[in-house]
């Protein structure tokens, strides 16, 4: 492992290892490492713990679609929706939206 973000977020999580913001910026540096394993790993966990989280939503979708699997990041997107709307993020809805739509045009 070469990135060094990766052992100061492990570290941080130990003080509060269900902080939706340290997960799912260790989950991204993960997706930087090429290991989308421990990155989907940390985005359920996520979803499941903050499903207010809106963020994760976005990340863990486009994770998927990458996987090959864009029935399951469509159903992401859709609890994404979902989720944004009820934060009030229009923002995130969105790129949802935007993403969501992506993957409904093929």
């Amino acid at each position: 492992m070469t990135n060094p973000r990766i052992p100061r977020l492990l570290d941080f999580l130990k003080a509060t290892p269900d902080d939706p913001f340290l997960n799912h910026a260790l989950a991204l540096e993960w997706i930087k490492e090429g290991d989308d394993t421990q990155a989907h790993t940390l985005f359920e966990k996520t979803r499941q713990v903050a499903p207010q989280y809106v963020a994760t939503y976005y990340h863990l979708g486009k994770l998927l679609e990458r996987q090959g699997v864009p029935e399951a990041a469509a159903t992401i997107f859709e609890e994404g929706l979902q989720a944004a709307k009820a934060a009030g993020d229009m923002h995130s809805f969105n790129e949802l939206r935007g993403a969501l739509d992506e993957i409904l045009d093929y």
